[in-house]
């Protein structure tokens, strides 16, 4: 049995970037590994959702384990830093945010669960983290120093595929305005999500997986609310936007070199 572990920044962000492998390695019996830098604590959340007097951060941490066990993962483990919330904001420069962390000393914490795990691959971000957040991009920077530290030797940056991204937006955004599913406010064109289709190495098929994504994704209830565009989407369009997981790892390429990132390890 291999050990894959993957490292995120917040919960949710799991279920979105790679619910679909995570359930894939565990169902092929590889031991899966969650980790996450924050507990999310300055996510958004509808009003009346939370309990009188309840922090998200519980919740958030509640919904993380019942994604954990939808996916499959055996341990899943925090950091203990603080969420830095969206880039430029003040809470960037607070004390014990992940985005202030010592990088050294965050990949530390993260490269310790790895000697314990004896993990044979990591998940971590592209160098933008996806799309700019600030606690993505310290999961680029942590994670791939943690794995110097611990001698993890294949890393993956989870990313998305720009093109594939515009090509369903063109597809599927004239279907969505009819069934009154409302898209994310800037058009495909002003996104810079993911990176261009020639820098990715690796495509990973977990349309077999979807049903487990969603529901990945259902049980952070906080966040993705079943009106948000990411549940209310018809099959077709989930599919195509989360049918395939995409990453980056150095030293393969150019173009698509690796379909599964647990070719070759035992089960």
């Amino acid at each position: 049995m291999a050990t894959l572990v993957s490292f995120h920044a917040h919960p949710d962000d799991e279920s979105i970037t790679a619910g679909g492998l995570l359930r894939r390695a565990a169902d092929e019996g590889h031991r899966v590994v969650l980790v996450f830098g924050t507990r999310g604590e300055r996510g958004e959340v509808e009003d009346g959702f939370l309990d009188e007097g309840e922090p998200l951060w519980q919740r958030r941490v509640a919904e993380t384990l019942e994604s954990a066990r939808i996916l499959g993962a055996a341990r899943t483990e925090f950091l203990g830093y603080s969420d830095s919330g969206m880039m430029g904001e003040p809470s960037n420069d607070e004390p014990g945010c992940f985005w202030r962390a010592d990088v050294d000393e965050a990949a530390g914490r993260l490269a310790q669960i790895l000697r314990e795990e004896q993990a044979d691959v990591l998940t971590v971000y592209d160098d933008n983290g996806g799309y700019g957040h600030p606690d993505h991009i310290q999961v680029h920077r942590v994670g791939l120093r943690a794995a110097e530290l611990a001698g993890t030797e294949r890393v993956y940056q989870l990313t998305s595929n720009r093109e594939h991204f515009r090509r369903g937006w063109s597809m599927f955004a004239a279907q969505a305005k009819a069934a009154g599913i409302e898209l994310p406010r800037a058009g495909a064109d002003d996104i810079e999500m993911g990176k261009p289709e020639a820098q990715i190495t690796a495509r990973f098929d977990v349309a077999d997986q979807l049903a487990a994504k969603r529901a990945s994704m259902r049980a952070h209830a906080s966040q993705i609310a079943e009106h948000s565009w990411f549940l209310a989407m018809p099959e077709e369009a989930f599919g195509y936007a989360f049918g395939v997981e995409w990453a980056i790892r150095d030293g393969q390429g150019p173009g698509i070199t690796e379909t599964d990132p647990m070719a070759g390890l035992p089960v």
